[in-house]
């Protein structure tokens, strides 16, 4: 944190402030329309007061970023201006953002009603993220003790050490954030629910995987059944989800086979390798070993740090080739909708406070409906209570939600943040130690990591696969290969090859490169070809995680700097902490 630039996050920062200072704008102007007033006092829905709703939901939204991201920071200036501001606890924030979202989303539609989908901001969504809100206020985080009063008469509980100048800790009074989020997400999921539902049923003919399905929607320009807020994107305009999300392309900008994606969400080889159950169909829809060459082809991503094909094993919910059919005009334009929140995260998180507040049989029951879908049976309910209960919750929410940008959050405001990251930077440390001593880590669930994989192309019928086919190895890992872009008049001539697949032997074993199945793999056509042997090599990607205050039970600092234009017109009201820079 202490070598980070003021001005790093200086754009997003006076985006969130500038969109809601409009947003508080046109709620004051529809705040005085008589038809909103009317509605308003008779207490019913109109189109008036769903478009009030929505721009105090938007505002609320982007205080919420703003804290979540930055800390502390001013509040209730917009629309104004200041000569002088200081600093607002994020508890007063979040408390007032709460008590707005209460008053009006009474007021709003809920998905489905008065021509409302996911693509507005509806009651569902409203109270969905009042929810969130509030499990954020009832968790740990990282606090300031350098702004006298700060934080008023507040009583916290903590964890480790002070430094910094910030501690890491929880209110003491949580449990009644936890009480408001419930209510809330209880409205989300019964009278605001609307049209939204979790996809149990995959109606696509020779696939099940209900999980994918909701994902699909979004590849095939629909609105998911199960988003309660999408950020409409549409193809030819620029939208990074699919790019900077999405599996690895290392096709050029323009009219590419795909086009290039960028590829900055990454997975660590010991989720890959030990995070799911076997049989857990979120596992292949969710993380891949190969991407695309930009040329037709499939192709295997490495360790070597890098973007694109090189950086490691990718988040697969975003890849360009399940679109029908994919957008190759241009780069970072495939139109791609982002999911701000989707109603599995809603009940997990639910499950999570009703695990709180002593409501375990309550809370299982969300749980095991996500465990029920992620199997495809009935047979993996949870029989944990207490802490317990919490911890699958926790770990639950991991499975769910990987590559989706919770995982963090999830562990800083659960105080497992100090435990969790000590944890894998120790499993990344014996996994490299048996990759440079034995040429492979056995992982204990019957999958082991190699430091090579045999790997050669291979012609399918339909080079997009999609259910893993055990036993093929052009099939296993499932939900891989390529779109036939053979088919799109614009890059056809771009494809290279006729053979677009790749068959991969050894991902999950040990194979001794000089063993006689190793020489009959080479003799069928098969490449040896570097795995885990590049992520110990001297061009591997960085195994610095998680740095910026973890060490030693040091308060986690995972804030942005507060740019020095808002510092300078405080006249010094306002200043960094966490040891973040001042100029």
């Amino acid at each position: 944190p202490e070598n980070v630039a003021i001005g790093g996050k200086q754009t997003q920062f006076n985006g969130l402030f500038a969109t809601l200072a409009r947003a508080k704008r046109i709620a004051d102007i529809l705040e005085n329309k008589p038809q909103y007033i009317s509605a308003r006092d008779a207490g019913t829905t109109n189109d008036w007061t769903h478009l009030y709703g929505e721009a105090i939901t938007m505002r609320a939204l982007c205080y919420f970023q703003l804290c979540l991201h930055f800390g502390d920071v001013p509040y209730g200036i917009e629309n104004t201006v200041a000569d002088s501001y200081t600093l607002s606890s994020r508890y007063a924030i979040y408390d007032a953002i709460l008590a707005d979202l209460d008053r009006v989303q009474g007021l709003m539609y809920p998905i489905g009603q008065g021509g409302i989908t996911a693509e507005r901001i509806s009651r569902t969504f409203a109270c969905g993220l009042a929810g969130k809100i509030a499990m954020h206020a009832a968790g740990y985080q990282t606090l300031r003790t350098d702004v006298t009063g700060l934080y008023g008469d507040i009583s916290f509980d903590k964890i480790g050490q002070e430094s910094n100048k910030c501690f890491y800790a929880r209110r003491s009074d949580y449990l009644n954030y936890i009480r408001t989020a419930e209510k809330f997400f209880d409205l989300a999921l019964g009278a605001a629910k609307g049209a939204t539902y979790l996809v149990t049923v995959d109606d696509r003919a020779g696939i099940n995987n209900p999980y994918q399905r909701s994902y699909q929607y979004i590849y095939d320009m629909q609105t998911s059944p199960e988003s309660l807020f999408e950020v409409a994107c549409i193809e030819g305009q620029q939208g990074e989800l699919g790019y900077s999300q999405g599996r690895p392309s290392d096709g050029g900008g323009s009219n590419a086979a795909p086009c290039k994606v960028f590829a900055g969400v990454r997975i660590t080889p010991t989720a890959y390798y030990s995070l799911y159950e076997d049989g857990d169909l979120r596992a292949d829809a969710n993380m891949t070993v190969t991407g695309s060459d930009g040329k037709g082809n499939e192709a295997m991503l490495s360790f070597v740090a890098g973007s694109r094909l090189n950086g490691g094993i990718s988040t697969n919910k975003w890849d360009v080739n399940r679109m029908n059919p994919p957008f190759v005009a241009k780069q970072r334009q495939m139109g791609m909708n982002y999911q701000v929140l989707r109603i599995a995260d809603v009940m997990l998180l639910n499950a999570e406070a009703k695990a709180y507040l002593g409501k375990d049989g309550d809370a299982k029951a969300l749980l095991d409906q996500i465990r029920a879908r992620a199997f495809g049976d009935n047979n993996h309910s949870v029989s944990a209570t207490g802490d317990a209960l919490l911890e699958a919750i926790w770990h639950e929410r991991a499975l769910e939600l990987l590559g989706e940008g919770e995982a963090r959050w999830d562990m800083i405001r659960s105080g497992k943040f100090h435990e969790r990251t000590s944890a894998l930077k120790s499993a990344m440390a014996a996994l490299k130690g048996d990759l440079r001593s034995k040429g492979w880590h056995d992982f204990g669930n019957g999958r082991v990591m190699p430091a090579y994989i045999w790997v050669k192309k291979v012609q399918l019928s339909n080079p997009l696969t999609f259910d893993a086919v055990p036993g093929d190895p052009a099939r296993t890992p499932g939900w891989r290969g390529v779109y036939d872009y053979s088919t799109i008049e614009a890059v056809a001539g771009k494809v290279q090859g006729t053979n677009h697949n790749l068959a991969i032997q050894g991902l999950y074993r040990y194979i001794d490169p000089t063993s006689s199945e190793a020489a009959a793999l080479e003799a069928d056509g098969y490449a040896k070809t570097n795995w885990g042997a590049d992520l110990i090599s001297d061009k591997a990607i960085n195994d610095d995680l998680f740095l910026g205050g973890w060490k030693n039970g040091e308060a986690p600092r995972y804030f942005h700097p507060i740019p020095y234009e808002t510092l300078n017109q405080s006249k010094g009201n306002v200043t960094n902490g966490y040891g973040l820079p001042q100029e």
